[in-house]
């Protein structure tokens, strides 16, 4: 992989990864209309790690209000909406843990192809499209219980199957579950954090025991430009995303979708 492939794929990971439009869908496009190769586990792990580094840099406030509620709580048992919240979005972030751990191999071999992508990418933008609609949109972030932290925890192991979005599946379950847009896309982004630390853990692993030579320029460059991208692209998505809804997202979903089936039928 060449620096300029590295780098427009990196900023393509990162304006991708935490919008309902499915990262996975968009990294293909390139393969099958330029004829690149697969960016291989070591450009995977230094574009997620860069996005992580996106996401609890804008979070970090909230993070660390989190953490100290949860330390105080254990230690003098208090309860504060924050010490409940964090417990609740550990409970939504432990799901996706084991089963990714126990089905990663299966999933990289049997679900990773086009014509998963390509039905994931639209089955799962008609559900996003249906839950901003029905949803009652009348809960805050603070609002969430155990059950509906497992719910949203659940849902997120979907996400385990390429093109189906791991910041789609659990906004349209926050959606369903009744939070508003803006809370529900804020949960979706919190519980991001363990998961996306978890993949990048494991695949950092693998890559140390392939043996893979690495070019650490490129990764680097990679990383940061994916952890750029991907800061502007929180940021003004939940700037917008009480005004604007979830349909621009759905319809680009679904006419990425189609362009998908049109390339791989041609």
């Amino acid at each position: 992989m060449d620096l300029l492939q590295a780098l427009f794929l990196a900023f393509i990971q990162g304006i991708t990864e935490f919008l309902p439009v499915s990262s996975s869908a968009h990294l293909i496009l390139p393969a099958i209309i330029l004829g690149w190769q697969d960016q291989g586990l070591a450009f995977d792990v230094a574009v997620h790690f860069g996005s992580l580094v996106a996401v609890i840099w804008y979070f970090r406030r909230d993070i660390l209000a989190l953490c100290n509620a949860l330390m105080e709580r254990i230690g003098s048992g208090q309860r504060t909406e924050d010490s409940i919240l964090a417990v609740n979005l550990i409970i939504a972030s432990l799901p996706v843990l084991p089963i990714g751990f126990l089905f990663r191999f299966q999933i990289e071999a049997y679900l990773r192809s086009i014509n998963v992508i390509i039905f994931t990418t639209i089955v799962f933008a008609i559900l996003l499209l249906a839950a901003d609609r029905i949803g009652k949109r009348g809960l805050r972030d603070k609002d969430m219980d155990w059950k509906k932290a497992l719910l949203i925890g659940a849902s997120q192991c979907l996400a385990l199957i390429p093109g189906t979005s791991r910041s789609g599946i659990t906004m349209t379950t926050a959606l369903l579950a009744g939070f508003t847009r803006k809370d529900a896309s804020r949960i979706s982004l919190l519980i991001s954090i363990p998961t996306i630390t978890a993949a990048s853990g494991l695949k950092f692993a693998d890559l140390i025991l392939s043996e893979t030579p690495i070019d650490w320029f490129i990764l680097f460059a990679a990383a940061s430009v994916a952890a750029i991208s991907a800061y502007l692209c929180i940021r003004l998505f939940l700037n917008v995303i009480a005004r604007i809804g979830f349909l621009p997202f759905a319809i680009y979903r679904i006419a990425l979708g189609g362009l998908l089936l049109t390339l791989v039928t041609l």
